[in-house]
């Protein structure tokens, strides 16, 4: 997408200490894509995207991007389609002072994906056990329960990774979102986008026209009949590879793009239509092919003509972990 000889991809340093703390550098300055450079792709139309970036800037491409997409379908007599956004925020931006701007942007995608230090970071700690100086579940449970609690009116999807100890699964119980196909299947006609108040409450502030305006679709249209209750999530999904507890040995080799693989395999399952759990254990699968040696894994056929990675077919290293999960 991007044609310069001299510079064909961003590059950066990562480095571990023995306690598998990460550090990472950029070593040649960030090319940074906009939703333009998706136009006249297939890109555009992806089922699913993963983007990297700050709150703000999530808030800007999503926009952006829908807004291309619907103008795509409508130049094309297409139908137009929403993707799965996953949002990985990135590290530097994972501070407190970001933390409201983190909560706006949330409305906008269907998961948020840090991992524990980024979403420690926003609660302005380390999400550490200051007795072992490991990851902490109890931490990245507390996290996520605070920042769902400030958000009770909807329904919205947290996918921590959380190195070894895998990745832990927060939905908070609200309204669901209701695709526009059922929201349209009343035959009512659809009612015009309407002001509603926003900004801070004062003593003459009308609460109704307050919380309309919340509950608000991105179309400006008001869900009223079509509200359903989300119960909710609460779960850890293990990672495919553990620390074996006698020995303290485990067959990771270089974490470095476990995450960005896992969320790879998260966004095809659920642009497959798996739930969220099964997604989940797509994720951790295919995070384990990438950490299991330096570089990328090795790519092969077996005897039969069937595809490999590291000499192993993807389906049956899904279906083994997948048996342990039940």
């Amino acid at each position: 997408m991007r044609h310069d000889p001299s510079r064909l991809t961003t590059r950066g340093w990562n480095g571990y200490s023995a306690s598998d703390h990460r550090a990472f550098r950029y070593t040649t300055p960030k090319l940074r894509l906009t939703a333009a450079d998706l136009d006249a792709t297939p890109l555009l139309h992806a089922r699913a995207i993963h983007i990297i970036c700050s709150p703000t800037r999530c808030r800007e491409l999503v926009t952006d991007i829908l807004s291309r997409r619907r103008r795509s379908a409508r130049d094309s007599d297409g139908s137009y389609s929403r993707p799965f956004i996953i949002w990985e925020p990135v590290p530097d931006r994972c501070v407190p002072d970001e933390l409201l701007n983190c909560t706006n942007a949330l409305p906008l995608v269907d998961i948020c994906s840090p991992n524990h230090a980024e979403l420690a970071g926003f609660m302005g700690s380390d999400g550490l056990d200051p007795a072992t100086g490991e990851i902490s579940a109890a931490a990245v449970e507390r996290s996520c329960e605070q920042l769902l609690a400030s958000m009770p009116l909807q329904s919205y999807t947290l996918v921590v990774r959380a190195g070894e100890k895998g990745c832990y699964i927060a939905k908070n119980g609200g309204r669901k979102r209701v695709s526009a196909a059922k929201s349209k299947s009343g035959g009512h006609a659809k009612p015009r986008k309407k002001e509603y108040v926003q900004g801070g409450l004062r003593p003459d502030t009308d609460m109704e026209a307050l919380f309309a305006g919340l509950m608000q679709d991105e179309e400006g249209v008001v869900a009223r009949e079509e509200i359903e209750v989300d119960p909710g999530i609460e779960k850890w999904i293990p990672a495919y590879y553990r620390r074996e507890e006698e020995s303290g040995s485990t067959k990771v080799v270089d974490p470095t793009g476990g995450g960005n693989t896992f969320l790879g395999g998260l966004a095809v399952a659920l642009a497959r239509g798996r739930t969220i759990e099964e997604a989940c254990a797509w994720g951790s699968v295919a995070a384990s092919f990438a950490i299991e040696q330096v570089g990328v894994p090795v790519l092969g056929v077996d005897e039969h003509g069937n595809e490999t990675w590291n000499g192993v077919r993807v389906e049956e290293r899904l279906w083994e972990f997948q048996g342990r999960l039940l």
